[in-house]
């Protein structure tokens, strides 16, 4: 291999410097707590990945587990070549989205209605904002080290993105904003319930990786799943199951269904798309529109 070669990664790196912010498009791809330049992929196919040098790995991330089907499965692209013929944005409404919601549904039974976006974090500001118009509330809990996407409401302690940078919070977040978003540690239904009774009804809304994929893949205690489905539902508040993670990785219907636990909302990724940008925010919760400013959740739906 010659040194022209050996360097192509580092010569495409300096190049990506001069126009990317940080030679990237995520701040944990610089391999700046690690060293090094990053791998600059060249094709995948299946398990692996080559990168710009001819240098091969097997690939253990699979775009963070959204590819659970490999690189350029022969199905997946066949059937984008298929659709691309086709026309591939119409900014209208077509047959594949009510087949890919109808398949949703069927596989996560907690998913009554279902939208589409373009992306986890649209998904997850969506699902925030349904949760506080449904409960009239403004304040909402997420976890330490859970990430829920770029969201201003959840960049504090979000883990493995603000930690490359030596950071706990995202500049530019207003503080009015960031004090609308309470913190509790990871599998702590004590420090739960103690927010809840310092901010009595005031919380709309409890966020959760049901697994916390970000801060290391870190399991629910017995019974802290429950114990906050039982909180949310005492308080008034809603559970938000953010499965953009664990969606289709844990077991087919995400770990709701795993663990045997029914959220309010869902989130998921761009598995359900074969790794292209969708994301959906879901929704168990029946609601009616009481005013014209205002929602009410109906128990027990």
């Amino acid at each position: 291999m010659s040194d022209k070669t050996r360097n192509r990664s580092k010569q495409i790196f300096d190049r990506a410097r001069e126009v990317l912010v940080g030679g990237v498009n995520s701040p944990v791809r610089a391999f700046g707590s690690v060293g090094g330049t990053p791998v600059i992929v060249d094709r995948a196919a299946g398990a692996k990945l080559w990168d710009a040098d001819g240098n091969s790995y097997i690939d253990y991330v699979c775009s963070w587990g959204a590819l659970i089907l490999g690189h350029a499965d022969p199905g997946v692209v066949a059937a984008l070549a298929d659709q691309a013929r086709r026309g591939t944005s119409y900014g209208m409404t077509c047959e594949l989205e009510v087949e890919l919601a109808t398949m949703l549904a069927r596989a996560i039974p907690s998913l009554e209605r279902i939208r589409f976006v373009s992306s986890g974090t649209e998904a997850t500001m969506s699902a925030i904002r349904l949760a506080r118009a449904a409960a009239g509330r403004d304040l909402i809990v997420k976890f330490e080290g859970g990430y829920h996407g770029h969201g201003d409401s959840f960049l504090a302690k979000a883990g493995s993105g603000l930690a490359t940078l030596g950071i706990a919070a995202s500049p530019g977040v207003p503080q009015a904003v960031a004090a609308l978003t309470l913190d509790a540690p990871y599998n702590d239904l004590a420090a739960v319930e103690e927010l809840f009774q310092a901010h009595p009804d005031a919380i709309a809304a409890v966020i959760v990786e049901p697994v916390a994929a970000n801060m290391g893949v870190v399991p629910p205690a017995p019974g802290f799943l429950e114990g906050l489905r039982d909180l949310t539902r005492r308080h008034g508040a809603l559970l938000i199951f953010d499965e953009v993670i664990t969606g289709f990785r844990l077991c087919y219907g995400g770990a709701q269904t795993y663990f045997k636990i029914e959220p309010d909302l869902t989130t998921l990724g761009k598995i359900i798309g074969g790794g292209l940008p969708v994301a959906a925010v879901n929704v168990r919760i029946r609601m009616r529109m009481c005013h014209p400013s205002s929602l009410k959740i109906v128990a027990g739906s």
